[in-house]
């Protein structure tokens, strides 16, 4: 997919951008690969330096204010000073590595909607820095991460909502200043005294945490509340582990317990926290940035069959990414 705009900071005559990737398609911890084609101006051109950035959509949340918007959160030179001569083009080759944390944007070949990435162009030309249209890319899952998402459809979770959170969870390790939340509807077993799950994935090269948080409904004579439980295994651990039993196991012991929070006697197998483990050192919510109950957002996919209700077609995830960020192009 290729985006093209005259870079308007130059003005009439300057330099224009394509950025042209091999595959818009990539999984945490791999690279996109690709050049950023420069069509020379009408005039000689001093280029200060090209710069690659991915950019997504956050939720942020202070205090009783809500708000989301474009955030940067990986950037890169690609290329260092040069001189462009008037009527000569040139091709700068680039490979930009993503990060392991980056959210999920597609599941089971559908676009998630409300989940928007892209690659920033920016070149600087004489102190003046002209940020070029975003190209939107798909974060798809790892095969770790996909074993996650297949128990649940096949446990029978309903997608609910997906959003990019602004904070980082206590007790986890995080490179990035945010977190992705996958809300799905309890299975029709645990409806009526689970409202909803939380799925959170927080990778690194050896090793995948899968952070859980249910909220679990209030009866009569006992109180209701987030039960959270974090499982931690190396990327190898995780394509062995029978996860939609491990899972099951988890939300029948929500969905038992009389309490908000609990684990069980004995070490938890797979070297992963005992059932319900408060991994954010907070009750009720994801510690230290003040969010509370669910996320906010829109659909996203929970399942290989069945569950594309609410997403957006590929054809159209470009007029998505630019109503996101369209209004930082000003």
């Amino acid at each position: 997919m290729v985006f093209k705009r005259v870079l308007g900071t130059f003005g009439v005559g300057g330099p224009s951008v394509d950025t042209v990737l091999a595959s818009t398609h990539c999984r945490p911890g791999e690279y996109l690969s690709g050049e950023v084609r420069i069509k020379a101006a009408d005039y000689d051109v001093e280029i200060q330096r090209i710069t690659l950035a991915l950019v997504t959509r956050v939720e942020v949340e202070v205090g009783d204010h809500e708000g989301a918007g474009g955030m940067e959160f990986h950037r890169v030179d690609v290329s260092g000073p040069f001189r462009l001569p008037k009527g000569q083009d040139r091709a700068v080759p680039f490979q930009l590595a993503i990060p392991w944390e980056t959210p999920i944007t597609e599941v089971y070949g559908q676009h998630l909607h409300g989940m928007a990435m892209g690659v920033r162009t920016e070149l600087a030309v004489a102190k003046a820095v002209d940020k070029g249209d975003l190209d939107p890319v798909s974060i798809v899952p790892l095969p770790s991460q996909e074993r996650v998402l297949d128990a649940f459809a096949q446990l029978g979770f309903g997608f609910k909502s997906a959003d990019v959170e602004y904070g980082h969870i206590s007790g986890l390790h995080q490179q990035l200043p945010f977190y992705q939340e996958i809300e799905f509807y309890p299975p029709p077993s645990h409806q009526g005294r689970i409202n909803e799950v939380e799925l959170t994935f927080v990778a690194d090269p050896a090793s995948l945490a899968v952070v859980l948080e249910a909220d679990k409904r209030g009866g009569l004579f006992t109180p209701g509340g987030d039960v959270l439980g974090r499982f931690q295994v190396s990327h190898q651990e995780a394509m062995s582990i029978d996860w939609a039993a491990e899972i099951s196991r988890w939300l029948d012991a929500v969905a038992e317990h009389h309490g908000a929070h609990f684990g069980p006697a004995g070490p938890a197998p797979y070297g992963h926290a005992p059932y319900g483990h408060d991994p954010y050192g907070h009750h009720g919510h994801h510690g230290g940035h003040g969010h509370h109950g669910p996320g906010l957002g829109a659909a996203v996919a929970a399942g290989a069959a069945g569950f594309v209700g609410g997403m957006i077609a590929g054809e159209i995830i470009e007029e998505a990414v630019e109503g996101i960020f369209g209004d930082e192009e000003d």
